[in-house]
C-alpha cells in the first residue's frame, strides 16, 4: 500500500513543478521517478503520441525502463501500446504468463529483471494522449487503491501538458506535445555528449545535466540545447573533468 506521507511528498513536489513556463521534460521526468518512488520495488517509463497519433519515448526512471519502451515502439507491441490504443488500464499482468498476449515483450522485460507491469492512459476528455508504464520486480498485485492513485498521477500528466491557458483545441495541444517531443531528441543527444565528455554512463550524464540546470535556474531544454549545438556556453558543464557528477 502506498504512504500517505510519501505520496503527499510526491504531490507537492509536482505541483512545484507547475510554474509558469515549466519545463516539460523536467516535469515528466520528476513525475517518473515518483511513480517509481511510490514502489521500492518498480520503475516508471512515458510515452506520448505526436502529430501523427504515433507513441514516442519522453521520459523514464531508469535506462534498462527505457530501453523497454523504445522495445515496445519498434515492435508495435506491450502494454503501453494497448493501454494507449484501449484507453483502459493495464493492470497486474504477470510478465512470466503474457507470452501468448506479447510474445516479443514479455520475455525481454522478463530478461531485464522485471515481473510484473501495469500500465495507465494519459486522457484528455474522449482522447488519449499518451500512457504511463510501471514495471516491477515482484509479482504483487496492486490494490485498488494504488490504482487510483497510480491512475491520478498519469492524469497529472495530462493536467501538466494541458495546463498553458493557450491550449484551446487539438491542434494547439498537438503542437505542444510535438515540441515536447522535439525536446527530448535534443536532451538525448546532449546525454550522449556529456557521457562521452565525462567517461560515465547517460543516466549519470543526465543527473549531471539536470543538477547543474537546477543549480543555476536553467530550463533542461534549454542547457540541452547549448550542449548540443555551443558546448563552450557553458564550460562548467561540458569541459571534460571540471563538473562532479552528482550522487543519485
Amino acid at each position: 500500500m502506498i504512504a500517505a506521507d510519501q505520496l503527499a511528498e510526491v504531490f507537492v513536489e509536482v505541483a512545484d513543478t507547475l510554474v509558469d513556463d515549466f519545463d516539460v521534460i523536467e516535469f515528466l521526468e520528476t513525475l517518473t521517478k515518483h511513480t517509481a518512488d511510490v514502489s521500492s520495488t518498480a520503475s516508471a517509463g512515458l510515452l506520448l503520441a505526436d502529430a501523427h497519433g504515433q507513441l514516442q519515448y519522453m521520459a523514464a526512471s531508469a535506462e534498462s525502463v527505457k530501453l523497454l519502451e523504445l522495445f515496445q515502439l519498434q515492435y508495435q507491441e506491450g502494454p503501453c501500446l494497448d493501454c494507449f490504443r484501449t484507453g483502459t488500464a493495464v493492470i497486474n499482468t504477470d510478465l512470466h504468463e503474457a507470452a501468448g498476449r506479447w510474445p516479443l515483450f514479455a520475455p525481454r522485460a522478463v530478461e531485464a529483471g522485471f515481473q510484473s507491469v501495469h500500465a495507465f492512459p494519459l486522457r484528455h476528455r474522449q482522447r488519449v494522449i499518451g500512457a504511463l508504464n510501471m514495471f516491477s520486480t515482484n509479482t504483487g498485485l496492486l490494490e485498488p487503491g494504488d490504482v487510483r492513485i497510480l491512475q491520478s498521477l498519469a492524469d497529472i500528466a495530462t493536467i501538466g501538458l494541458l495546463q498553458e491557458r493557450s491550449i484551446r483545441s487539438g491542434e494547439v495541444l498537438t503542437e505542444q506535445l510535438q515540441g515536447a517531443l522535439n525536446s527530448r531528441i535534443t536532451i538525448e543527444q546532449a546525454k550522449g555528449v556529456l557521457a562521452r565528455t565525462h567517461g560515465v554512463d547517460v543516466n549519470a550524464a543526465f543527473e549531471l545535466m539536470r543538477h547543474y540546470a537546477r543549480r543555476h535556474h536553467y530550463r533542461l531544454t534549454d542547457i540541452a540545447q547549448a550542449i548540443v549545438t555551443d558546448p563552450t556556453s557553458h564550460p562548467d558543464l561540458t569541459t571534460q573533468g571540471t563538473p562532479q557528477v552528482p550522487s543519485p
